[in-house]
Order: structure tokens, then sequence, then C-alpha cells
């Protein structure tokens, strides 16, 4: 027998495996794992080197690290919870309360359990909470808050909250909520960066240590317009 029949038998067995319909929510579990690694990794990449070799001081090994670094925790992390969330809702739908059928709280719960257990933690070595952790759940927490603002300004008979729910009242907040919402967040992050800098993100307040302190200062016509310093 050939090489290659002998690797076309290995991948028609394998096929034959992970196209059986009794084993899709186990396999559905490792490639949730998969997905997230590869998504953590094509997302992460290209900000760390954007923002480490513009921003970040150093030599180029030490950049090079810490971009490796970042993608590497963003990738693990984004796979570690995959595989935890999906395993707790296989186990939930198979050994639950009702076996083979989800229940309605079976992903919150999950969610609960692997955001927990990946992005609850502080660092072993600093004992601080790892940046890339707070990047990923601000932005999953963001996402989250507009979210159910939507859903709180629903028409009546669906998902609203009494009174801004209204006819009128709803529309009225759709269209005027989003201009008070922009200002007010900008207004509040610029109080914040003159007064308590030390308080907002490290990446934030990088980016706008950048673009609103860094340009009070030049001595030359080179860092006034071609370089920053």
């Amino acid at each position: 027998m050939s090489a290659s029949s002998s690797l076309e038998g290995i991948k028609a067995a394998a096929e034959s495996i992970i196209l059986n319909p009794a084993y899709h929510d186990l396999l559905a579990v490792v490639k949730g794992a998969r997905n997230g690694a590869v998504y953590g990794a094509k997302v992460r990449f290209p900000h760390a080197l954007v923002m480490v070799f513009l921003f970040r001081s150093g030599t180029i090994r030490q950049k090079v690290d810490l971009v490796f670094r970042a993608t590497r925790t963003h990738a693990r992390n984004l796979a570690k919870f995959a595989f935890i969330y999906k395993s707790v809702c296989y186990l939930l739908k198979h050994y639950g309360a009702t076996p083979g059928k989800e229940g309605r709280y079976d992903t919150f719960l999950a969610g609960l359990v692997g955001g927990y257990v990946v992005f609850g933690g502080r660092s072993k070595r600093s004992g601080k909470i790892p940046s890339v952790n707070q990047q990923i759940v601000v932005y999953v927490f963001a996402r989250v808050v507009l979210a159910l603002a939507r859903l709180a300004v629903k028409p009546q008979g669906g998902t609203g909250l009494p009174f801004i729910s209204r006819e009128g009242v709803s529309e009225s907040i759709s269209r005027y909520a989003w201009p008070v919402f922009a200002a007010t967040s900008w207004a509040a992050v610029m109080h914040l960066f003159r007064y308590h800098p030390d308080d907002l993100q490290p990446s934030l307040r990088s980016s706008m240590t950048y673009i609103y302190q860094q340009s009070d200062h030049w001595d030359s016509l080179r860092n006034f317009v071609w370089h920053n310093k």
C-alpha cells in the first residue's frame, strides 16, 4: 500500500468521525477552542504590532517579545473561554434538568463560569489584572450595555422597560441618546485624563498622552511637523 493511499485512508476515517452526528456536540467544543485561538491571534497581532512599535520604547527584540506575548495571551484566553463555555453548555444540555434540551439560562451560566475562570483572575507574577484581559472584558461590557440599551427602548410588548418603551418616548430616546452618550463619554474621559490619568487603562492613557500632552511641546520645525520628539 502506498503512502498516499494510507493518507487517504486516514483522512477518510477522520472525516467519518467528525461528520458523525453522534460526536457533533463534543467536537464543537474542540472547534470552538480552535476558532477562539485563531480569532484571538488575528485580532491581537496587528493591533499589538502597531501599538508596540509606534508607542512603546525598547529594543526591537523587546518589542517583538511584547507583541508575541500579547498575541499569545489573547489567543489562549479566547480559546480557553470558548472551550469552557461550550463544555459547560454541553454538560448542561445533556446532564441538566431536561437532558437533550438546552435550558433558557444555560448560556448565561456557561458564560459566567468561563468569564470567572479565564478573565476573573490576576497575574501570578504581578498581582495585577492583565491588560489584555481588561481590554477584552471592557470591549464586551461596552457592547453588552449598548445591546441592553436597545432592548430597553424596544416598543411595548417586546423586551422594553416601562415608560421608556412607550411609543413616542422610545423614538425620542433612540434619536437623542447617542449624541448625549458620545458627548458625556468624551467629557468624562478628558476630565479623567487631566486629573486622574493613572486610573485610565494603560493603552488609552498612552494614546491620549501622545495626542493631547506631547502636542504641547516642540523646539523646532522637525519635531513640530515630521517627528513628535
